[in-house]
């Protein structure tokens, strides 16, 4: 059987509304649709822009969605959203904010997390889900998995089923425009992650590929644009395109090692997710250049780095970064020697990611990228 012939099973959102004032089309698709208990779920930062949504009626709003929430926070919306019983639950922020609204949308009728965890285990949704991505890294608007923080273990747990879709998804990039230099940046290099470790994975597929490309292409231009110049227009919007393409690609392929290795930063360093994946990309992208040479080539020459050897291809990547204003020293962020062995042993752990990396990675290797990036 061909690449091209491989099976691929794809979803997404049934409505897309992208451009300037999209998210205006929420209201008017909430009134379309007859919806008159509608509830949002977000966060304080965003909460000042929810009039851009001109939702009809009478609406609830939570914004209680903490960063890299965890299951006391998933269990604090789920209550609320409980006393509201809303036919319609719209997520209104970053990738955090969505992960909720799609997690209460399956979980409040009183199913327990843990009975859902992994692949195709949810059975119902209680109401419709609108998403409205505020940051553009995480691309979780455009699919059907969720991750939440264990509060116990401190471990990311998912979970994923085609009853998260998205019914509707609206992209404006006039909502990116006051999003502070480095959290463009972090969420920037987060959804060129996305694309490349869904590249460069022993899953990947053609179709993917191509958004994969279109992603990183993006990123590569508009980034350095962006975080310049936030009020540059077009590339927020190029970025916001590269963040939904980065989603599609985490469906039917998800990323690989890269991803594995940033999760301890956030649940146990507390860095933000886009921020602990800027720190590792340089590493892991160098580490998978002679499993995957032309791929890696090719991601290479978009982004303008210097792919002779792992050597000279971490250091470019770091240096693309840190011309960001990424800070690339996990000691920088509050990290001791003494954190790496268990965080190196936690990653390699993580199967479901490390399985698809191109070239196989020791707990020992794990480890010496931690200290590369201390």
């Amino acid at each position: 059987m061909t690449d091209l012939a491989r099976p691929l099973r794809l979803h997404q959102p049934r409505l897309f509304e992208f451009g300037s004032g999209a998210a205006a089309q929420v209201g008017e698709w909430a009134m379309a649709q007859g919806f008159t208990r509608i509830m949002v779920l977000t966060s304080p930062s965003v909460a000042a822009m929810l009039d851009r949504l001109a939702l009809p009626g009478q609406v609830t709003v939570w914004g209680g969605v903490q960063p890299e929430p965890d299951t006391v926070n998933l269990t604090a919306a789920i209550e609320a959203a409980r006393s509201v019983d809303p036919d319609l639950i719209v997520g209104f922020g970053g990738g955090s904010v969505m992960d909720v609204a799609k997690l209460v949308t399956v979980l409040r009728g009183g199913v327990p997390l843990a009975d859902v965890i992994g692949p195709n285990r949810v059975r119902a949704r209680l109401n419709a889900l609108a998403l409205v991505p505020t940051t553009a890294g995480t691309g979780s608007e455009a699919g059907i998995r969720a991750l939440v923080t264990d509060a116990t273990t401190r471990n990311k747990v998912a979970v994923e089923s085609p009853f998260m879709l998205a019914d509707m998804v609206a992209l404006d990039p006039d909502l990116t425009l006051s999003v502070p230099p480095a959290v463009t940046a972090a969420t920037g290099i987060d959804a060129m992650a996305h694309c490349v470790e869904a590249f460069t994975s022993r899953k990947s597929h053609p179709l993917i590929d191509n958004y994969a490309r279109m992603g990183f292409g993006l990123v590569a231009r508009h980034l350095p644009r962006a975080v310049a110049d936030g009020s540059d227009a077009t590339a927020r919007a190029a970025l916001l395109l590269a963040s939904y393409y980065g989603g599609i690609c985490l469906g039917p392929v998800n990323t690989a090692a890269g991803h594995a290795l940033a999760y301890p930063l956030g649940t146990r360093l507390k860095l933000p997710h886009g921020l602990a994946n800027a720190v590792i990309f340089p590493h892991v992208l160098a580490f998978n250049l002679t499993a995957a040479p032309a791929k890696t080539a090719e991601i290479a020459t978009a982004l303008g780095l210097q792919a002779e050897s792992e050597a000279s291809l971490q250091d470019s990547a770091a240096a693309w970064c840190r011309a960001l204003g990424v800070e690339m020293r996990l000691s920088a962020h509050g990290a001791s020697d003494g954190d790496l062995a268990p965080w190196a042993a936690e990653a390699h752990a993580i199967r479901r990611l490390m399985d698809n990396n191109p070239r196989d990675m020791t707990v020992d290797q794990v480890l010496d990228i931690y200290r590369a990036a201390f």
